[in-house]
């Protein structure tokens, strides 16, 4: 059983389609204190990294996702959901984040619009694996490309915490990261077509 949390600002419903298509079976979680029923959690996410920080704490979600993934449920964050595992952003000013993964969500260079690079970074582009040991939930990704749609990226401290990469022309920023039973995507698989699907199956079936 897969919680999907609720917190008023995801694609629940594209979402939820495509988790049930990979055989997930999908349940809304609106309240904190559900969150610890499920075998998985998925934390989408469209909008401001401040808003959606704000209600999770308000809800008290913010504390039970923590709770939750310290005692090894798999979780996946998927773009903003992917963000708010940081310890901070700078976007519209400074907010904490779950601090899951350490590090810091930042907006691309405004000389990147300058030089015809339009933001948010929307459309399909790459995501770049690395030499050598690969998560498993990525295993079978072979040069395929997936749909971002964001202005800002994260940056996590640790570098084995970089689990994918991608470029903005020629900026570079995370497009997977991840520890342990901790998966954050910025890319949006819903909207992946087959490879994102393949991630979400491949999530799934993730045994950290």
């Amino acid at each position: 059983m897969i919680g999907l949390v609720d917190y008023g600002m995801g694609n629940l419903h594209s979402v939820t389609k495509a988790l049930e298509k990979v055989g997930g079976e999908v349940k809304l979680v609106q309240q904190a204190e559900d969150i610890a029923n499920y075998e998985r959690i998925v934390l989408p996410g469209v909008g401001a990294f401040r808003d959606c920080m704000a209600t999770l704490k308000e809800t008290g979600m913010a504390d039970a996702i923590k709770e939750t993934v310290n005692k090894g449920t798999p979780f996946l964050g998927i773009c903003l959901g992917m963000q708010v595992l940081m310890t901070r952003s700078y976007e519209f000013g400074v907010h904490a984040g779950l601090n899951l993964i350490e590090g810091e969500v930042k907006a691309f260079p405004e000389e990147h619009v300058e030089r015809g690079f339009k933001i948010p970074h929307m459309g399909w582009n790459d995501m770049v694996l690395p030499q050598g040991q690969v998560h498993p939930v990525l295993s079978r990704v072979k040069g395929e490309q997936v749909y971002y749609v964001h202005s800002y990226y994260c940056t996590p401290r640790n570098p084995e915490h970089l689990l994918a990469a991608c470029s903005y022309g020629d900026y570079p920023f995370a497009s997977v990261i991840g520890r342990d039973n901790i998966l954050g995507m910025q890319f949006h698989p819903e909207k992946s077509q087959d490879i994102g699907l393949n991630l979400l199956q491949r999530f799934i079936g993730w045994k950290p």
